[in-house]
């Protein structure tokens, strides 16, 4: 016999297989279930489309009826770009529904419940919680914070260096791990560089899979606006470009930038780009995940100063060496051990003989 966990980790997979094409909405599945039968099931698949509930009851008709709604995140109650959930669900004659977590949004935060009770309808709730509010961990630290949940992925030897003393790079990790980035791309409303990188690498930072892939919008942190109007990244054909610089940036070069469609952002009078400011912005306008690819120093930035959430570590079994060979994360020296930032919920995946280790901060 089938458990309502049993049906959540179904209604959790087809949340799961829209990662990266719903934001600024969460990834939603649901289920509808009767006499122990499937009935229906949907996604929620673009914003401003109809939410997963509506799919699911839509595709179950009449069998609703008396049926059991599984639903990986609480049904919206108000109106916003589509009609509240609860009154679909009411209106559809479920006879009770099954939650996996509770939805952070002030909107909602347990007015979808409330609702549905009121109604007449069961509501239980929490199931398979752990699962459903890790797989929007970045809408769920969005609603809380305001800012992108902030990933750092970096790709290194297994003696930690991420380049040779002159800047190579190409390749560390092999063909499997570098899909699997172009995936995490797809995957993340915006990724990060420092100008460093663009003037080492002169990188696309797009999604590159077999499939194609939705283009995050690429922030290249730049004081002083050093980034060539002929590199790969101030092409905005294939993916938007947001440049982040300070009040010294050059003027020259901030116009021509906009002129090819690059959005110039300007975070203050500082010698350096105020992190908080473009996490700030990020947020403000909807991002709700950052993939952090940067080089030793913008990494280490984002660390030290607590603005990472989650790690992606790749690394080649291979031995570089080099006292001037860069590290994926260089900054100030510190003195203690105890200063190091300790990862926990690890996870480990093998791609070919590279390892990708993944944790949280």
């Amino acid at each position: 016999m089938q458990t309502h966990e049993d049906w959540m980790h179904l209604a959790w997979q087809l949340a799961k297989s829209t990662a990266g094409q719903t934001a600024p909405n969460p990834m939603v599945g649901a289920c509808v279930v009767k006499d122990g039968r499937l009935v229906g099931l949907g996604s929620h698949l673009q914003a401003g489309t109809a939410h997963a509930e509506v799919h699911a009851l839509n595709m179950a008709q009449e069998k609703a009826q008396g049926s059991t709604l599984y639903v990986t995140l609480e049904p919206c109650n108000h109106y916003g770009r589509t009609p509240p959930c609860t009154e679909k669900i009411i209106t559809s004659g479920v006879k009770r529904v099954v939650v996996g977590s509770l939805d952070p949004d002030p909107l909602v935060a347990g007015k979808g419940i409330q609702r549905l009770q009121e109604a007449g309808i069961e509501v239980i709730q929490p199931v398979y919680e752990e699962a459903c509010i890790r797989l929007n961990e970045a809408y769920f630290h969005h609603r809380h914070t305001g800012y992108p949940f902030v990933t750092l992925k970096t790709a290194m030897t297994l003696d930690g260096k991420i380049a040779t003393h002159v800047g190579d790079s190409q390749w560390i990790t092999n063909e499997k791990s570098r899909q699997k980035v172009h995936q995490l791309r797809h995957q993340h409303d915006a990724i990060l560089v420092g100008v460093g990188t663009v003037l080492a690498d002169n990188p696309r930072l797009t999604a590159r899979l077999e499939v194609g892939g939705i283009q995050p919008i690429r922030v290249v942190v730049d004081s002083h606006l050093r980034t060539p109007i002929d590199s790969n990244i101030t092409d905005v054909t294939e993916a938007k470009t947001w440049i982040f610089t300070t009040d010294a940036k050059d003027q020259q070069k901030e116009q021509e930038l906009i002129a090819k469609g690059v959005k110039v952002i300007s975070t203050g009078a500082g010698s350096q780009v105020d992190l908080e400011v473009v996490l700030q912005t990020l947020g403000d306008h909807g991002i709700l995940s950052l993939l952090v690819e940067g080089g030793g120093e913008v990494n280490a930035s984002f660390l030290h100063g607590n603005h990472v959430q989650k790690v992606i570590a790749f690394i080649a079994p291979k031995l570089l060496g080099g006292r001037n060979s860069p590290t994926s994360i260089e900054g100030e020296n510190p003195e203690k051990m105890k200063e190091s930032k300790e990862l926990k919920d690890i996870t480990i995946e093998r791609f070919g003989d590279d390892l990708c280790i993944i944790g949280y901060i």
